[in-house]
């Protein structure tokens, strides 16, 4: 009979241990295979420490034009510019801040942090990746030089464990200066610099031996995050991380805090090395993409990219932003220097967001002019150029009383009260008021007040949730914004404003800006490829996009403001709109055909004022000159009109259907169902004693009666009516037989303003004007404060003078009328502050 030689091994081997033994067995297999499990996933293809050098080559990479002109090619880390430098050859003070940023224990750990390991696995290992830091920086060697560089893997557990044997492996074989020496020159400190010496030369135009603390520090903090801590590109961010790195190095015993504190009052001067490279910004922005999104392609092989960008249109955008800053500096009529020494420009695609041109100076490598400070990404102050937005967000159909093109607003000066509670009173460029006005006029004109009324209106969430939808990020945080914003009281980057606005060219999509049309890998085949967008639901109604492209090509609608000749037009439909912060730090021009969007910002990098350069004198040049040069030869289009809208015909004071007695008519674009039902108001036929100038009443003889039409504007208008000598009507600014209209509104002071008083002038003439809003059959006004009775007056206009008493107060009045009636205001609360000594004020604590 055969044996069963399976059968009979069971029995001899197995079945006759013990439990205990076959316990015991069971966990020796399950060990060695764990052993072998975790060598397979941990050891296996794990790179020779003595590839170091093959780390340090970077394939090349060429970044081409969008018709295959080379602007760059990256070549290998330590030839060309990237030049490798030992620790004796650069400041002590960048080591110093880099190990204590990145490293603190580096001299003491044998290659890993098991500290700093254990506290990141606790954070991170739940989630199934590393999230947070940990690594060392003989780690961040072993992970840049010996591993593949994709994004993805550098999260995950494995590669953390394969990277932290790598180290103990370099910590073993090298000495700590020669890890730090390989850490500092192979780090991408961003904008193309790798290691200290090119990042030295790109940021400050000197070696790394000539750096100071300050300069040490900054670069020491962007290896963490070199797109985020840019300093030309957000300088507030990156101020506030050279600021930690300097308290990390108090903290770690490298320099004293008084050290640090200079440090961080030491003023920046960025300044550029010269290399071969054409649009370097624009460059810069791709390669960042490229370092995010194709890492390990770009490391392992190389790449060939093909950009968005058309070279041609990038030197004529160079070319006539130098010439017109060349004037501005040297007026032709002899008159003194505008000061202005920086420019840039966005060209974008409307329909698929493709930067065409994009210039961050007029000359990278002068660092006269900080030239390699990207003004087009850097957040600067917008002016006026957030207004469209502001009267779209209004126009939304969705509210139960939409603005519209026609709606009446008043351009005189106004008093709001903000969120804070605190007064705010705009006003127009020049001081110039216009009384009623029409959106249409007040938006292509720009005038201030009318557009704050509007914001008022609408609400400035309703504004900052629009601009965010169609691409703005620097305006999310609405508890910094008030009612200044619509004027350009935030922070905006030039490509996202432009994208932003290709929403109104586009019929309502949001467009995010694309720099690349196409990469290969180093094998030829295509790893990526642009694709059109597709079509979804528009961020804006694509009726009120076309209203407000509608208002800013309209050349009449902004003569008031810019004449009949001016840098908006360029001989070919096309919408236009300029920004001019009040201290002259900042201007724009943003403007668009139905198939470019072209941005242009004028200024300084470091934020100092230009001399009276506004947006139309400024930008709007540059803009003109290069739309007419890179559309030169195409076809005119014209911006197509969507469903939904209807023409009506309206009066032009009022916004209102025309009567009999309107002078001027208009017809105006509406979306179906806005349009105005209401008959005209503001021009009111009177009938008029014309013996006596004073309406006629039974007794007045027929032929000494004669109709006579008045323009009857809101009470809040009628000082600036006087001072445009427009007579009111008399008596009364109503009609025989209608009731009449009693508002009653202290207009000064505003609301919650604050007073001081002060030594330097005798406390009897600090004094404020109370003042009043009345109706024309007032006989006497009776002002009010805290309770007590300030002063009654019977003639007009009804003004007094109070002295200022420190406290808070409640000011309001009461009018008595020629009926024997009496109308009482709403209280105005405001503050006088008593005068204290410097030396007696408290100290300021930080700001909330």
């Amino acid at each position: 009979m055969k044996k069963s030689f399976p059968k009979n091994l069971y029995q001899r081997f197995w079945k006759k241990r013990k439990r205990w033994q076959r316990t015991l067995l069971i966990l020796l297999i399950l060990g060695i295979s764990s052993i072998v499990y975790l060598y397979q996933w941990l050891f296996v293809d794990l790179p020779d420490i003595d590839n170091l050098e093959a780390g340090l080559a970077l394939p090349s990479t060429r970044i081409y034009d969008r018709n295959g002109k080379l602007l760059y090619e990256i070549v290998d880390l330590y030839g060309g510019s990237h030049k490798a430098v030992t620790l004796d050859e650069m400041a002590s003070c960048l080591p110093d801040a880099t190990i204590a940023t990145e490293d603190a224990n580096f001299y003491h750990h044998p290659g890993v942090d098991i500290e700093g390991i254990a506290r990141a696995l606790w954070i991170n290992v739940r989630g199934g990746e590393v999230r947070a830091g940990g690594s060392t920086i003989t780690q961040q060697v072993a992970r840049n030089l010996l591993l593949t560089k994709q994004p993805s893997q550098d999260r995950t557990v494995r590669r953390k464990l394969r990277e932290s044997i790598l180290a103990i492996r370099l910590n073993m074989a090298y000495s700590r200066e020669e890890i730090l020496t390989l850490y500092l020159n192979q780090t991408y400190y961003g904008n193309l610099a790798y290691g200290v010496e090119a990042a030295s030369r790109i940021y400050f135009g000197k070696s790394p031996a000539s750096l100071s603390l300050a300069e040490c520090a900054m670069l020491a903090g962007l290896p963490q995050s070199p797109a985020i801590y840019n300093p030309l590109e957000n300088p507030t961010i990156a101020k506030g991380r050279q600021t930690i790195v300097l308290d990390l190095m108090v903290k770690h015993g490298y320099i004293s805090e008084s050290e640090a504190e200079q440090a961080k009052k030491e003023p920046l001067d960025y300044s550029a090395g010269t290399f071969e490279i054409l649009a370097p910004h624009f460059v810069a922005a791709v390669w960042t993409q490229l370092e995010r999104d194709y890492a390990d392609d770009l490391y392992t092989g190389g790449l060939e990219v093909y950009t968005t960008l058309d070279l041609n249109w990038q030197n004529a955008a160079e070319r006539i932003a130098r010439q017109h800053l060349a004037e501005l500096n040297n007026p032709p009529n002899g008159s003194p220097s505008k000061d202005v020494h920086n420019a840039a420009l966005v060209a974008i695609d409307p329909y698929t967001g493709q930067i065409l041109a994009m210039l961050g100076s007029p000359d990278y490598f002068d660092e006269s002019i900080d030239g390699n400070v990207n003004a087009a990404l850097a957040p600067r102050q917008p002016g006026s150029a957030l207004k469209p937005f502001t009267y779209a967000a209004a126009f939304n159909p969705a509210y139960e009383e939409p603005f519209t093109p026609a709606t009446m607003l008043l351009d005189v000066k106004t008093p709001f009260v903000t969120r804070r509670l605190e007064s705010y009173t705009p006003l127009n460029f020049g001081l110039a008021e216009h009384g009623p006005v029409l959106v249409r006029e007040a938006l292509a004109s720009s005038y201030n007040i009318p557009a704050v009324e509007a914001l008022n209106e609408i609400g400035v969430q309703s504004l900052v949730t629009l601009v965010t939808r169609l691409g703005i990020s620097t305006l999310t945080d609405t508890s910094r914004f008030d009612l200044s914003l619509t004027l350009g009281g935030g922070e905006v980057r030039l490509v996202e404003l432009t994208a932003a606005y290709s929403a109104f060219a586009n019929g309502g999509q949001r467009v995010e800006p694309n720099y690349i049309l196409e990469i290969r890998n180093s094998a030829g085949e295509t790893i990526y490829e642009a694709q059109t967008p597709a079509l979804g639901k528009p961020e804006l109604d694509p009726r009120v996009a076309y209203l407000i492209t509608d208002i800013l090509s309209d050349n009449e609608a902004r003569i008031p403001a810019f004449g009949a000749v001016s840098s908006l037009n360029i001989g070919r439909p096309a919408a236009a709109k300029t920004g001019t912060t009040t201290d002259f730090r900042d201007n724009w021009t943003m403007g668009y055909t139905p198939n470019l969007v072209v941005g242009v910002w004028v200024g300084n990098a470091d934020n100092t004022p230009m001399t009276n350069v506004t947006g139309i004198t400024g930008a709007g040049p540059i803009w003109n000159q290069f739309m007419r040069e890179v559309l030169y030869g195409q076809p005119e289009l014209q911006f197509e009109r969507p469903e939904g809208l209807v023409r009506a015909e309206v009066c032009a004071t009022s916004g209102l259907l025309p009567t009999e007695y309107c002078p001027v008519r208009k017809w105006e674009w509406f979306i179906d169902g806005t349009a105005p039902t209401e008959s005209d108001n503001f021009y009111q036929p009177f009938l008029i004693d014309n013996r006596t100038g004073l309406l006629a009443t039974e007794e007045t003889p027929a032929e000494f009666q004669q109709e006579k039409v008045y323009l009857v504007l809101p009470p809040e208008a009628r000082d600036w009516a006087a001072r445009q000598n427009i007579p009111p009507p008399p008596d009364s600014a109503m009609r025989v037989g209608e009731e009449p209209e009693r508002p009653l509104r202290m207009v000064s002071p505003d609301p919650y303003t604050v007073f001081a008083l002060t030594p330097l002038l005798p406390l009897e003439t600090q004094r404020i004007r109370l003042s009043v809003i009345t109706p024309l059959e007032t006989t006497s006004i009776t002002y009010w404060i805290d309770g007590n009775v300030v002063q009654s007056i019977d003639q007009a206009p009804f003004d007094v003078w109070w002295s200022l008493q420190p406290g808070d107060h409640l000011v309001w009045s009461t009018a008595q009328l020629a009926d024997g009636s009496s109308l009482e205001s709403q209280p105005i609360a405001f503050r006088v502050d008593s005068y204290v000594p410097p030396d007696e004020r408290p100290s300021s604590g930080p700001a909330e």
